[in-house]
């Protein structure tokens, strides 16, 4: 089983940034897609962003678009999140995730293969 791993979160004061980072623990084929999800205390996982296809094609969730940024390398087994103007109901973990192949959906958490055991991104001042 694959395992994604995470890094780049931590305390990040209202209006700031940060960029996290996943690439898996072993080598691995191209993905088809990769996404962020997030997970608030209380609260669902939820869709945040992701990348698909040969043309990676990206996709947000409205609460991010306009302030975030998916991106991926050429190989296609690595993703990087841009997060900007964050505030505090961006506090969560979160997790990456992979798709091998196309799958119908982006945004549910069923159609991903592979996960990453999460990064906590706190926003406070």
């Amino acid at each position: 089983q694959v395992q994604l791993e995470e890094s780049g979160g931590g305390l990040v004061q209202p209006g700031g940034s940060l960029r996290l980072s996943c690439a898996p623990s072993e080598r691995v084929s191209a993905f088809y897609g990769m996404a962020w999800f997030r997970q608030a205390p209380g609260k669902e996982r939820e869709f945040v962003a992701a990348i698909r296809g040969s043309s990676s094609v990206t996709y947000y969730t409205d609460s991010v678009k306009g302030r975030s940024t998916i991106s991926r390398d050429s190989a296609r087994i690595s993703v990087l999140l841009q997060m900007d103007s964050l505030s505090p109901e961006d506090t969560a973990v979160y997790y990456c995730t992979a798709q091998s192949y196309y799958k119908v959906s982006h945004t549910s958490a069923r159609d991903y293969d592979y996960w990453g055991r999460g990064t906590q991104v706190t926003v406070s001042s």
